[in-house]
């Protein structure tokens, strides 16, 4: 019968705790911040695409990496197109970490400078593990690079190889590439545009 009669005052009675409505003014203030947030967030992501293109501009018009175009990555994206998307994720997370986001967006664009063709699925998993050796090679062919960017290409495919990348820059690399891959398989297969992708 207790129970029931502390049912009956809890639930049952006109007992309503108070809520703290919020006025007019309060909700207008909240929506301008949500607004002025989402703008900072734009115009951020606008100067660091600015950026991008700057810092990267010889490594953009290098006529060995605009070949990555005529190679298919994930059945209907491109090398080419999967490269950019990496970097400039990775820079982009990276310099919003206040990392090395120059070095982290150089190699997450060589990071796949290889240009075997799509052989078949056995051919394709030897080729996980050796690629990165072979865009190690070709990259150091067209441009400079320092220990840490080398480590970034070589070990990039972790948790498929065995050796962890050395840098928080190696990881997010290693990472985004994992990311940007599951979604162009995904795009792919239920035939939708990539809507992630970095158009400049």
């Amino acid at each position: 019968m207790y129970f029931l009669r502390v049912y009956d005052i809890i639930i049952k009675s006109d007992f309503v705790i108070p809520k703290h409505k919020k006025s007019k003014r309060q909700k207008g203030i909240i929506i301008l911040k949500k607004r002025s947030i989402v703008k900072k967030i734009k115009s951020y992501n606008q100067r660091s695409r600015h950026e991008f293109k700057t810092t990267m501009a010889d490594l953009l018009d290098n006529e060995q990496i605009l070949r990555l175009a005529e190679y298919k990555q994930h059945y209907k994206s491109t090398r080419l197109k999967h490269s950019i998307d990496v970097a400039y994720f990775s820079f982009y997370i990276a310099k919003i970490l206040k990392l090395d986001y120059i070095s982290t967006g150089k190699a997450g664009l060589l990071h796949d400078l290889s240009f075997h063709e799509d052989a078949g699925f056995r051919a394709n998993i030897k080729m996980l593990r050796q690629h990165p050796k072979d865009a190690l090679k070709n990259a150091l062919e067209i441009c400079d690079l320092s220990e840490k960017e080398r480590d970034i290409i070589r070990r990039h495919m972790w948790l498929i190889t065995l050796k962890p990348p050395k840098s928080s820059e190696g990881y997010i690399v290693t990472f985004v590439d994992k990311y940007c891959a599951a979604k162009e398989f995904f795009a792919s297969v239920f035939s939708r545009k990539s809507i992630y992708r970095v158009r400049f």
